[in-house]
């Protein structure tokens, strides 16, 4: 019973509460809150900016919803953002159904719904678009829900977060939903900072437990000794770190485990009449309709598996479909068939193979689907809805659905443990795990979550463990000016005031609070070299000084090593670039392939790599890394005409030839013979200036020299580290600022900003400055650039489209190919100065020290153009890699950048009125599609 005193401050709680919306709110809900839902409640009820940090599933759109409720109950506008479009599409759908469709709105760039409603969802590029041009859209504003706000780490896009937070009034509230983070407290500091009374409220708690599991051979088994669910392991840290012995006697012998839980369908506690344990032999490896099966008798479906490759996720259901296997009932199958059918007759007939339509309804109708960006927008949307209604039983998606998309399972399952990062296979980290297996467990449906890792043969159970015990991970910024937001930040503010803006990021908030840190280590180091310094005394001399020029020595003598390795690559280079057909020459090098002869030449000037035929018959290809210093040309022999070295009998009469040559042959008429290797001669004077100072300096004679050297060693290796810190100091005072001018200076050099004649510090925005205000996107410059020179002026709608695809497209994967012929006189002329326009900005970012602008791509000019003259998708894309889903992705950034400029005021009027037709014509079909407008 609670004490009086309790009673009282409840009673002036309730009290509280009746002059806000939460006593109704909490009415319209079919669930008591959970404590941080009420704290988080009340903040907002209060007038305060709250940060919830709290694990996915947990319930944190609540507040959010809380907030929209205060707005509509107080007669003012919330926005409701998100990090991606499909995030928007669905909260409008949910909003919609709560408010009405005449009460919301959606703008996610490429859509525009009702855009002055009381409550607005969209991107938060959008938001952010709003702000630097002022919109009318802004009045009325009171709330802000910044949803997935952790998404301020995506090296990409997440600056526009920032951008957002510093730019809003200060009367809006902003709520801002995360993901549980390690540093809540930073960033609910600087959100404090920059907007004033900002509440941090951080919850760990899921209200489903999770379990960790492994899946050996189809056997599930426990990844901890004990039952420890997903609050627990925070807990009981000596538990977590208890993995079950029986996955640990799996790693250390490399054969399957013995023992095992056994799960039964509706619950997870099981038995097989001996407690669990049996002793069986089981196969490590399991298939994926196996795996499948195996979740499925142990009740574990709906199921989520991660598979981070598009190829992966569409091999994972067409191998189900081929073994058979069917999770849906008849009736399940006759609701997913009318579900399907909405969509079919929307689509045209002729494009429903080159979209993957059939495999796609026959995985759905068994119950099993992909998920993944290069799918069609449309199939994702009736993925996610049958998925929502428990009629798909598996899904097999890419980490892309971890962003937010409301799809929650009973089980998440982990194909692996690491994913190509675009450059190389690195292991997933411990957030991205937790925002991963996050999504099992459904509120208000399970009673428990389940994440299953599938065993693979290098999988390290103390590893998995390890991710599944760490919840949280830092959020640190990606912020730092561009071009766009230099130009807006400065019309709107003027330069100083902008670099002043800028120092408010969070970015500069952490480079300030590390600098902390970093001061701290740097007063650790100095303390241990006067240790070492004393360490060294020596008393014939000062032994830090003779303790220099032993270093200064062993720099220089490295140096004059380096000069020699390049002089050996360009004495190797230049030799493999003399070599004629026929040539027998010597090989010295790692690859110790002896005598050869030259029996195909490449002519790359820079990288010359010759093919030759050795004494064993072998075909190899050399280059300079092949070689110790140049080849040695011993003889010549004369190639057979059309040799091409595929058939044995060919390599082995052109060996004979070259066995006589070399028995034959005189010693060699170019090469390393008499060749000298050698450092420069200032190199070699210094060299010898050090060795002359060392021997005649007292130390030198010291008896303990090489004592005292030891820590003079380690003085030397810290004193470089420690000035290492010192300027990583110097470099994070102002950083962003710095970047700031950086970026400035380029805008300078092509004329969009110049310094005001009167004051220095200050800067006046050009014309072509102001049009370059109105564009976004990475590429932001080099379009307004091309759009300045007047290349566009003239194209007509599909010439535009398909030219400004290249300066939006990225491709996945590298093109080496060769430029291929332009639609039109007009865009070659386009593309040829975009590229010539690229370089000239390139070579500015370099010196200026900024990141590089993406070149140009053209893999999307031609399906662009194809699509906006009217032809049918197949068509557009005929002889590409590109997947329908891509396209259609690519096709609505087109729109939006069009949009843009078709915006800007005083554009060229031909040129407006292009892009407005080009948008039309891009706007059609699959690419016009979205369940959101029906």
């Amino acid at each position: 019973m609670n004490t009086p005193a309790e009673r009282y401050a409840a009673a002036k709680e309730r009290t509280k509460e009746a002059d806000t919306g939460l006593p109704e709110f909490r009415a319209t809900l079919g669930f008591d809150l959970d404590p941080f839902q009420e704290e988080a409640c009340r903040a907002v009820a209060s007038g305060s900016g709250v940060l919830v940090a709290a694990p996915t599933g947990a319930g944190k759109t609540v507040v959010g919803e809380f907030a929209i409720f205060e707005a509509l109950r107080s007669g003012r506008k919330a926005f409701y953002t998100t990090p991606i479009k499909a995030l928007s599409n669905q909260k409008f759908s949910d909003l919609v159904s709560t408010y009405g469709p005449e009460r919301v709105g959606l703008l996610t760039g490429d859509m525009t719904i009702n855009g002055e409603a009381d409550v607005v969802v969209m991107t938060t590029e959008v938001l952010r678009n709003m702000l630097y041009a002022d919109s009318d859209t802004l009045e009325g504003l009171g709330y802000v829900v910044m949803d997935e706000v952790h998404y301020l780490a995506d090296k990409f896009r997440g600056a526009v977060w920032e951008e957002v937070i510093i730019h809003l009034r200060d009367d809006v509230q902003v709520i801002s939903l995360s993901a549980t983070v390690s540093n809540a407290e930073e960033f609910g500091g600087w959100l404090d900072t920059v907007r004033g009374d900002t509440r941090i409220i951080v919850s760990e708690h899921r209200p489903i437990p999770l379990f960790q599991h492994v899946m050996v051979g189809g056997k599930l088994m426990d990844l901890f000794a004990e039952d420890v669910a997903f609050d627990q392991v925070a807990e009981t840290p000596e538990r977590s770190a208890a993995v079950n012995p029986e996955l640990g006697k799996l790693a250390q012998r490399g054969f399957p485990a013995s023992r095992s839980r056994s799960f039964q369908r509706g619950g997870r506690r099981g038995g097989n009449g001996n407690g669990g344990r049996q002793r069986e032999q089981i196969s490590t490896k399991v298939s994926r309709p196996d795996m499948i099966m195996a979740l499925d008798r142990a009740g574990l479906l709906p199921s989520l598996v991660f598979i981070f490759s598009r190829n992966g996720c569409d091999a994972a259901v067409a191998q189900c479909v081929r073994s058979g296997l069917a999770l849906t009932t008849t009736a399940e199958a006759t609701e997913i068939e009318q579900a399907i059918d909405l969509v079919a007759y929307k689509l045209p007939t002729d494009d429903l193979e080159i979209l993957g339509f059939w495999p796609w309804r026959e995985g759905l109708m068994r119950g099993f689907a992909a998920h993944h960006a290069g799918l069609l927008p449309i199939f994702k949307e009736v993925v996610e809805d049958l998925f929502a209604r428990g009629l798909v039983k598996a899904v097999f998606a890419t980490e892309t659905l971890a962003l937010g998309v409301n799809m929650p399972a009973r089980s998440v399952v982990m194909e692996k443990l690491e994913k190509f990062n675009g450059e190389s296979h690195v292991s997933i980290t411990a957030g991205e795990y937790t925002q991963l297996t996050g999504r099992a467990g459904r509120r208000g449906i399970d009673v428990e979550g389940h994440a299953v890792v599938l065993w693979q043969n290098d999988t390290d159970p103390a590893a998995v463990a390890g991710l599944a015990s760490k919840r949280t991970y830092p959020l640190n910024s990606s912020f730092r000016p561009t071009y766009n937001m230099s130009l807006n930040l400065t019309s709107q503010f003027g330069r100083e005031r902008a670099r002043g803006i800028l120092e408010t990021s969070f970015a500069q908030f952490q480079a300030d609070r590390s600098v902390v840190g970093l001061a701290r280590q740097v007063r650790a180091r100095e303390e241990s070299l006067e240790g070492y310094k004393k360490a060294m005394t020596c008393h014939l001399g000062d032994f830090s000084e003779y303790a220099a020029l032993r270093n200064a020595l062993s720099e220089a003598e490295k140096e004059a090593s380096k000069t020699i390795s390049r002089q050996r690559r360009s004495a190797a280079s230049e030799s493999l670039e003399s070599l004629m057909l026929g040539d027998i020459i010597e090989v010295h090098g790692p690859r110790k392939l002896g005598r050869c002869v030259v029996v195909e030449l490449d002519t790359a000037w820079n990288d010359p790599r010759p093919t030759v035929l050795t004494e064993e018959k072998h075909i190899r290809r050399i280059g300079v890394q092949d070689l110790d210093g140049p080849v040695e040309i011993i003889s010549q022999i004369r190639i057979p005409k059309g040799f091409t070295g595929r058939s044995p009998k060919e390599r082995k009469d052109l060996a004979a030839s070259l066995h006589n040559a070399i028995a034959d042959s005189r010693p060699p008429r170019r090469g390393a013979a008499g060749f000298n290797f050698s450092g420069s001669q200032e190199q070699e004077e210094k060299i010898a200036e050090l060795r002359r100072a060392l021997k005649a300096h007292p130390c030198h004679g010291c008896s303990e020299r090489e004592d005292h050297a030891r820590w003079g060693e380690r003085y030397t290796k810290l004193l470089k580290d420690t000035n290492k810190l010192r300027s990583q100091i110097s470099g994070r005072t102002n950083t962003i600022a710095k970047t700031f001018d950086r970026v400035a200076s380029v805008l300078e050099q092509f004329e969009y900003m110049i310094p005001a004649s009167n004051d220095k510090d200050q800067a006046q925005i050009t014309e072509a400055g102001q049009r370059l205000r109105r564009i976004y996107g990475e590429r932001d410059l080099l379009t307004s650039l091309v759009m300045e020179s007047g290349v566009l002026n003239e194209m007509n709608a599909e010439e535009l489209a398909g030219f400004i695809s290249a300066l939006v497209f990225q491709a996945r994967r590298e093109d080496n190919s060769d430029e291929p012929r332009m639609p039109s006189a007009k865009v070659q002329l386009a593309w040829e100065s975009s590229i010539n326009l690229w370089s000239r900005l390139s070579d500015a970012e370099v010196i200026a020290r900024l990141p590089e602008t993406v070149a140009p791509d053209s893999g999307l000019i031609w399906p662009m153009y194809k699509w906006t003259k009217g032809s049918d998708l197949r068509e557009c894309l005929r002889g590409t890699d590109l997947a329908a889903g891509d396209f259609v992705r690519w096709a609505k950034q087109v729109i939006d950048v069009l949009d843009q400029l078709a915006k800007i005021p005083d554009l060229n009027a031909g040129l407006a009125r292009s892009c407005n037709r080009a948008v039309d014509r891009i706007r059609r079909g699959v690419v016009a599609y979205s369940n959101v407008v029906d």
